[in-house]
């Protein structure tokens, strides 16, 4: 299916009105979206852009996803000195770095430090424990998600069952370390460490950039209705 038969095929969905969920869960409105389209997960293609991401969520809703796992370079300390400096202990008895990040230092007086080309991890005595370009961070970004057709619906269960409307259709494309820089700053994007100690080396689960899914249009610079 390329971008001119998906915009044909949605409104004939959007014409359907409400439609039972064909499968439960947090998952049933993606896949509820394929089978109707009639088409495998992320098969819609345009030229110059290749395969482009389908993401579907229900209006209103404060759900999350990550949008990658980004490392390379960033930790200016040893991630297991860090661990033992700044962690603290979780569930199983591990000191670990579990921690969503923000501007206001936590518990371990850890924030993030946010300039115009870079956003670090900073504790209160000034040292740095990881740095990320803001230029590497857009370009990730892009190649995890160079092209988004963001479809949003209206959610509501009956009878034990969710139906959805689906509702709108938006081409997303683009993005610049001005608009990440925004995005963090304004919360939008969120970012978790992830890390523990394992015996004598430091067990890192990837540096998490998240964001709540209908937040999702504030991080591409152009935004177009189908």
């Amino acid at each position: 299916m390329n971008l001119t038969e998906f915009v044909t095929k949605f409104e004939e969905i959007k014409a359907m009105g409400w439609i039972k969920s064909k499968r439960r869960g947090n998952t049933g409105i993606g896949y509820t979206l394929e089978e109707l389209l009639g088409i495998p997960e992320n098969n819609i293609s345009a030229p110059d852009l290749g395969e482009i991401e389908l993401k579907a969520h229900r209006i209103n809703s404060s759900s999350m996803i990550t949008l990658f796992t980004f490392n390379r370079k960033a930790w200016k300390m040893n991630p297991l000195e860090a661990i033992k400096k700044y962690g603290t202990p979780d569930d199983n008895g591990r000191l670990g770095m579990y921690f969503t990040m923000s501007q206001k230092p936590n518990s371990s007086r850890l924030f993030l430090d946010i300039n115009d080309d870079s956003i670090a991890v900073r504790h209160t005595s000034g040292e740095v424990v990881a740095e990320w370009q803001l230029e590497e961070l857009a370009e990730q970004f892009i190649n995890k998600l160079p092209a988004l057709i963001f479809v949003s619906a209206f959610s509501e269960m009956r009878g034990g069952r969710e139906w959805f409307k689906f509702d709108r259709a938006q081409f997303l494309t683009g993005t610049s370390k001005e608009v990440v820089r925004n995005q963090i700053l304004s919360e939008n994007i969120l970012i978790d460490l992830r890390l523990h100690e394992r015996e004598t080396s430091a067990r890192n689960h990837g540096t998490g950039f998240r964001v709540h899914v209908g937040k999702l249009p504030l991080l591409f610079t152009e935004v177009k209705d189908l």
